[in-house]
């Protein structure tokens, strides 16, 4: 049965090979804040408080823009959102662990970390369920470590990287090594292409709202899909009816 320690390392472990997209989008954080005039103990701090790279580039696109306060909180809120469905999933998981963890695993909650902690929890093995979560702290500490090591960085030094490099596509290629891996059924490639169309179709929205419309999108037409597949268990139409057949 593996330790808290083993469980934790795992974590920490499996979180590495998505850095090398992490990492360079964490500096193209750093550099655009202060593009933004943001400070960079205010640029800091946001990386340290909201800790969410996604809100973080649109957050300072919009003080850039000059956007009011209500914009920019409802801006990224809506574009958050998709953390409670994460917080959904995992919340089974972690339901017998103290409040002070949970308050503490929410907060290293993100889209990489939720990757490959939700696999690690739906795996079936004799590891103790009050173990499995050092398992999630590993891999949101690595990622939560790396984020703020490359913002600072990012700020120190990313003003001296040209800006013809355009390093911002590292942020697509994060999202498509966490995506594609996990397209298994016809359910979620539906999502996942949905909302990739509506994405393009509502580049322009103002606000980001694109993102929001392609989210809810993706998440329709995904239950959608998982209504009409036939559960593992279900015997298909022509099963039950050769059963039929033997039964008379």
């Amino acid at each position: 049965m593996p330790s808290s320690r083993t469980e934790f390392f795992n974590g920490c472990k499996a979180e590495l090979p998505i850095l090398l997209g992490v990492l360079p989008f964490g500096m193209i954080y750093g550099v655009l804040a202060l593009q933004a005039g943001l400070s960079p103990a205010l640029a800091m701090s946001m990386s340290l408080i909201v800790f969410a790279g996604s809100a973080q580039f649109i957050g300072t696109q919009l003080i850039a823009q000059g956007a009011g306060g209500l914009v920019i909180v409802a801006t990224t809120f809506v574009v958050n959102l998709r953390h409670a469905l994460y917080s959904a999933s995992v919340a089974p998981f972690i339901k017998q662990v103290p409040l002070r963890w949970q308050v503490l695993l929410a907060y290293v909650l993100t889209d990489e970390a939720y990757a490959v902690t939700i696999t690690r929890f739906t795996q079936p093995d004799s590891s103790a369920a009050l173990n499995k979560h050092w398992y999630y702290f590993g891999a949101g500490f690595t990622l939560w470590a790396s984020w703020q090591i490359s913002t600072a960085i990012g700020i120190v030094v990313g003003q001296l990287i040209p800006e013809s490099w355009s390093l911002d596509f590292t942020l697509a290629l994060t999202f498509i090594a966490l995506v594609v891996p996990n397209l298994k059924d016809r359910a979620s490639v539906a999502a996942a292409v949905s909302a990739g169309i509506m994405a393009a179709f509502s580049y322009a929205w103002p606000y980001k709202l694109g993102l929001f419309a392609a989210a809810i999108t993706g998440i329709v037409v995904g239950m959608i899909m998982e209504q009409r597949q036939p559960h593992p268990l279900t015997p298909s139409p022509e099963t039950k009816q050769r059963l039929s057949g033997e039964g008379e």
